[in-house]
């Protein structure tokens, strides 16, 4: 499982997001999507924690929580659901390779 963490700073860090979510335990990934063309954060994050004891208690402990000047919105992280050439239309207008250009492979509720 993993946590969604949205409405973040653009300053935070990912030692900073460990640092917060260790208070409720044992902290074993932290991902911070950042855009591909500029390369600035994108203003959200996953965490994953040991246990499902651990990140409820972080989701519980934290979700509208006040941090650097922000509101914080966290979480149950759900995957991504796939995009099907038949509910897209015929595919990528874009051209390319597909895929997920980098980006996590959780979103928001």
């Amino acid at each position: 499982m993993s946590i969604y963490v949205g409405n973040l700073s653009y300053e935070v860090t990912s030692d900073d997001l460990s640092t917060v979510f260790a208070d409720y335990g044992t902290v074993r990934r932290v991902q911070l999507p950042t855009d591909r063309e500029t390369g600035r954060p994108r203003g959200f994050g996953f965490v994953e924690m040991s246990t499902d004891a651990e990140e409820s208690a972080a989701i519980e402990a934290l979700d509208g929580a006040e941090w650097m000047g922000r509101n914080l919105k966290v979480n149950k992280a759900r995957p991504r659901e796939e995009k099907s050439r038949a509910s897209s239309g015929g595919g990528n207008r874009w051209g390319g390779g597909g895929g997920n250009g980098g980006r996590g492979n959780y979103r928001s509720y």
